[in-house]
């Protein structure tokens, strides 16, 4: 069972899925606004994971599976599912890619494995300073994408917010922490516990009711300066260093599953 899920209900069916799955999986986890500390009562569950391809079918003439995608409506429950073949996912770790990061260290586990926790370990030399970039272009993006929004939205403001303080606590600590709720006890941002718990009582599209754009403007381009000085200022370093272990680990995980 899933305690840190809200609907008991779903926990089943969300298992059930992933025991479908066509590969072994070296973990799945849940993504998203469930991770983010936000999930509105009409969320969609995000599962992410890693799936391990058989050798003959890597070495086969026949495209490998490299990422497994589904999206469904299952007796009431939205699932959006995306798994990536070991190797496709141990790649993406080394690309300063944030998201990855994300789904590897999540706490809301569906499925673990020794070589999971193995993983976790390796990938903390996948960290460098680079990782802001993905979270700097990450807000810039969405936040561009929100001001054309009329009326705007709150699930897209929280997810600017959601990123910019990871990416500062990543530079500052080397931790991985997702969840909006618990970071914002270490920033103590008066606007975000109105936002979360406006979105956790409405629609997984419902608008802001507060039309003060531009203290929301003043604020991320604030924390868009921290993130800044926290890279600068970061103990982490210039490269990766974890490509070895993680190459080691991907040659014994797939010869384990001749």
């Amino acid at each position: 069972m899933l305690p840190y899920l809200k609907y008991m209900q779903w926990d089943n069916k969300i298992h059930q899925v992933i025991d479908e799955q066509p590969y072994p999986l070296l973990f799945a986890s849940i993504s998203g606004a469930h991770l983010y500390g936000f999930p509105s009562p009409d969320s969609d569950f995000d599962l992410r994971g890693v799936h391990i391809l058989p050798v003959k079918e890597v070495i086969s003439l026949n495209e490998p599976r490299e990422t497994i995608e589904l999206s469904e409506i299952r007796e009431g429950l939205e699932l959006d599912l995306v798994t990536h073949d070991i190797k496709k996912f141990f790649s993406m770790l080394l690309k300063k890619n944030g998201y990855v990061l994300e789904q590897l260290y999540s706490p809301l586990i569906l499925k673990t494995s020794p070589e999971h926790e193995e993983l976790k370990e390796i990938a903390k030399g996948c960290i460098t300073r680079h990782h802001s970039h993905h979270y700097f272009g990450f807000s810039d993006t969405e936040w561009r994408l929100f001001e054309k929004q009329s009326p705007h939205r709150v699930k897209p403001l929280l997810y600017i917010y959601r990123v910019l303080l990871t990416g500062i606590h990543l530079m500052q600590t080397g931790e991985v922490e997702a969840n909006l709720v618990t970071l914002n006890k270490k920033f103590c941002l008066p606007q975000i516990d109105d936002l979360i718990a406006y979105k956790l009582s409405g629609a997984e599209k419902g608008v802001l009711l507060d039309s003060n754009i531009e203290l929301h403007n003043d604020e991320i381009n604030r924390l868009r300066a921290e993130l800044k000085l926290a890279e600068e200022k970061t103990h982490l370093p210039d490269s990766a260093s974890a490509r070895p272990a993680l190459n080691d680990l991907l040659v014994r995980v797939r010869m384990a599953n001749l």
